[in-house]
């Protein structure tokens, strides 16, 4: 009968190939052990240097470098917190700031970062000075206050004035070139004064526009509406407060009606209200004072000319 299949020598010869031994080696060495090779750990992933901050070296900023004025601008890279003088700025994420000048601020002012490596960088700016027009008047003051009567209805005014300019409205209205609110003759300028036998009076807080009774006007920039006194107050009539963001505010004082209400989101050219003589106030006009926190600056400065 015919056998299949693999002679011994011929098993023993697959054995030494495939083993490196014959059968009777591995008789002698002992049984052949196999052993799974161990993965090296893993080289730790080098650690990536930190990306070093885009931006301007220094202060980069444009705006009206003077009393009532106003800048906007982008801080050094890698700033962690900048101020005005004493008076911290608010900085967006990509490093842009709104700053203002009062009507009395001296010539002198500087701009500070503090940086995420620990250096500080200073601009000092230059702040030009106005000729305001002063109106000297040949009479004593009126030295007496408002009557305790008034301040009843006042205080709680002031009250709503003051939250409303304190808010602080997620807007970009700050950054926008702004627009006239309406065109018409100007009746009264930011930062003019009575001085009465030496004693000089309040300035004047905003720009008086009067187009005439009734005549609507717009914003001047995008904004939230913080206040809308649509019950006319004691000084100030019908009264609307917007709030362009960074702790810019526009107040419209002495309105005849309103158009938006508080919490309105406005977009500049939109009509708010028209223009009246409610409050405290002589004749039909816009009184239109800008705010930057407490600080009160020209609405002329602005805008392009009329």
């Amino acid at each position: 009968m015919r056998r299949t299949g693999l002679t011994a020598a011929a098993l023993a010869a697959a054995l030494a190939i495939l083993g490196g031994c014959s059968g009777t080696d591995a008789d002698e060495r002992g049984p052949v052990e196999t052993v799974q090779p161990l993965r090296a750990p893993a080289p730790s992933p080098a650690t990536a240097p930190a990306p070093a901050p885009s931006g301007p070296s220094t202060f980069v900023y444009d705006g009206e470098l003077e009393q009532g004025g106003w800048i906007v601008g982008q801080v050094p890279a890698g700033t962690v917190s900048a101020r005005l003088d004493l008076r911290d700025l608010t900085v967006t994420q990509d490093g842009r700031f709104f700053a203002g000048f009062d009507r009395d601020a001296p010539g002198d002012a500087v701009l500070v970062a503090k940086l995420r490596d620990g250096r500080t960088v200073t601009s000092p700016l230059t702040i030009q000075p106005r000729a305001w027009r002063i109106e000297n008047i040949n009479i004593a003051r009126n030295p007496t206050g408002p009557s305790e009567s008034f301040m009843k209805i006042r205080r709680p005014e002031l009250a709503r004035i003051n939250a409303a300019r304190s808010e602080d409205a997620q807007s970009d209205g700050w950054s926008q070139s702004f627009i006239w609110p309406v065109k018409g003759r100007i009746s009264g300028l930011f930062g003019s004064q009575r001085v009465y036998r030496g004693e000089p009076g309040s300035y004047h807080t905003g720009l008086d526009i009067a187009p005439g009774g009734g005549v609507p006007y717009v914003a001047p920039a995008d904004g939230v509406v913080t206040l809308a006194a649509d019950d006319p107050f004691s000084l100030e009539g019908k009264l609307l407060i917007i709030d362009h963001g960074m702790g810019l505010n526009s107040a419209f004082l002495h309105s005849s009606s309103l158009a938006v209400k508080e919490g309105d989101v406005v977009r500049q050219g939109q009509v708010l209200g028209t223009v009246g003589m409610t409050g405290r106030a002589t004749g039909p006009h816009l009184h239109w004072s800008i705010k930057w926190r407490d600080t009160r600056l020209d609405p002329l400065l602005f805008l392009p000319p009329q």
